[in-house]
């Protein structure tokens, strides 16, 4: 479930609960820029600053559970809160975001976007990566990996369900190339067969919507992938092509970027195969894939 919004260094900053972004009192403290982050029992949270040459914006984060195998996440930025109770016992998940003001309901936009990607990547670099993280922690950069992909037109207040085998379906075997899951393919590859999406082309069974790719963490570049350009590999992004061979930048795993779960799942590889194949991250025909994939990003175990 990929593609990397643009350099997320680069934070626009939107007011979701003030339109007029107005700048903190004169004399009053910035505060310092970067992630702080605590993680005890029972609960991770903290803070997270954007970069002062954008104008700084502040996101306040927490995960507690509250009680066995219930976890609230509550993420709140620029007037916005983004809230998630996860049943992870349960397999069931309720998520919704609103404006702090008034509590009327909002959406997420590309610069509201940017900040969670931010958030998330600054996540991903400090908290323990797969199952070593506690369950607060995983769930926390869980919701906000799934926040930072969520479109404009998909409605923020939802009910997510996931079951093994019927929400999602695993597809950690080909996320494997050349006995590993990491590391160069050697020319060994598992292709996987196909990846579709549906958009104004046609159908998931019309050539161009369906891409053979190679899941996993095996290589990566300055583009959203791979693609095999006759005999060459290319570094970019096939617009509509009929079963191109894709690869690269963890293809097929649920959240932004090579973040740091391991769930290559059957409905983040199809999320992959239409926002990496000619459509925008927050595309209004990836809507139904970016649904279908909530589920695997916030529940599905990991690979490895």
């Amino acid at each position: 479930m990929r593609k990397i919004l643009g350099a997320v260094a680069a934070v626009v900053l939107f007011a979701c609960g003030n339109p007029s972004g107005t700048s903190a009192e004169p004399g009053a403290t910035q505060p310092t820029e970067g992630l702080s982050l605590a993680v005890e029992q029972g609960v991770t949270q903290g803070t997270f600053v954007t970069g002062q040459s954008q104008g700084s914006a502040e996101v306040k984060f927490s995960s507690r559970q509250v009680e066995q195998g219930v976890f609230r996440v509550e993420v709140r930025f620029n007037g916005m809160t983004l809230t998630g109770l996860v049943d992870a016992d349960n397999g069931v998940s309720t998520l919704d975001g609103f404006a702090e003001a008034n509590g009327q309901d909002t959406q997420m936009t590309d610069p509201d976007r940017e900040v969670v990607s931010a958030l998330y990547a600054a996540l991903n670099a400090e908290l323990p990566f797969s199952d070593s993280a506690t369950p607060e922690s995983k769930y926390l950069r869980r919701a906000v990996g799934l926040w930072a992909e969520h479109p404009d037109t998909v409605q923020m207040q939802r009910t997510v369900m996931g079951e093994q085998g019927r929400g999602y379906t695993m597809l950690c075997s080909y996320a494997k190339c050349n006995g590993a899951w990491t590391g160069s393919c050697g020319g060994s590859y598992n292709w996987y067969s196909y990846a579709k999406h549906d958009c104004q082309h046609g159908g998931f069974e019309l050539a161009v919507n369906q891409q053979i790719a190679q899941l996993g963490d095996h290589t990566s570049c300055s583009g959203d992938e791979y693609y095999m350009n006759g005999s060459t590999w290319v570094c970019g992004e096939p617009d509509h092509w009929s079963r191109p061979k894709v690869m690269g930048i963890c293809w097929g795993r649920c959240g932004s970027g090579c973040g740091g779960d391991t769930q290559y799942t059957l409905d983040a590889t199809n999320h992959d195969g239409c926002v990496r194949n000619g459509h925008a991250l927050a595309s209004a025909y990836c809507d139904d894939q970016f649904t279908a994939a909530s589920d695997d990003e916030l529940l599905a175990p990991n690979c490895y």
